[in-house]
C-alpha cells in the first residue's frame, strides 16, 4: 500500500492564497488518478478538483477559475494552487489517489488532511 503526504495548509486572508502539495509513496506507477477533497465543519466530505494520469482536471463549479490542480510525475506530488480564497473555502483538505490493484479493482488512498483557514 501507498502513503499519501501532504503539506501546505495554513492560515490566510480573504483574496489570498496557499499551494498545497501531496506526495505519494509506494508503487506509484499503479496510481490512476489523483484529487483533492475537502471537509468543512458539519459538511460531508466532497471533492474540489481531480487530475487522472495522463488526463485532463475537473473541478467542483465552487473553485473553478481560482483553484488549479497540477502533477509532478517526477517527484510524484500533486498540488492545488488555490487563489482568490474566501471564508467558505475554509475547510480540512485530503489528498486522494486511486491506485489499481488489478483490472477490476481499485482502490482510494488518503493523506492525513492539511487545514486551510480563510479569514474575512
Amino acid at each position: 500500500q501507498g502513503q499519501l503526504v501532504e503539506s501546505g495548509g495554513g492560515l490566510v486572508q480573504a483574496g489570498g492564497s496557499l499551494r498545497l502539495s501531496c506526495v505519494a509513496s509506494g508503487r506509484t506507477d499503479s496510481i490512476k488518478s489523483m484529487g483533492w477533497y475537502r471537509e468543512a465543519p458539519g459538511k460531508q466530505r466532497e471533492l474540489v478538483a481531480t487530475i487522472p494520469s495522463g488526463g485532463i482536471a475537473t473541478y467542483v463549479d465552487s473553485v473553478k477559475g481560482r483553484f488549479t490542480i497540477s502533477r509532478d510525475y517526477a517527484k510524484n506530488t500533486v498540488y492545488l494552487q488555490m487563489m482568490s480564497l474566501k471564508p467558505e473555502d475554509t475547510a480540512v483538505y485530503y489528498c486522494n489517489a486511486i491506485r489499481e490493484v488489478d483490472t477490476t479493482t481499485f482502490m482510494h488512498y488518503w493523506g492525513q488532511g492539511t487545514q486551510v483557514t480563510v479569514s474575512s
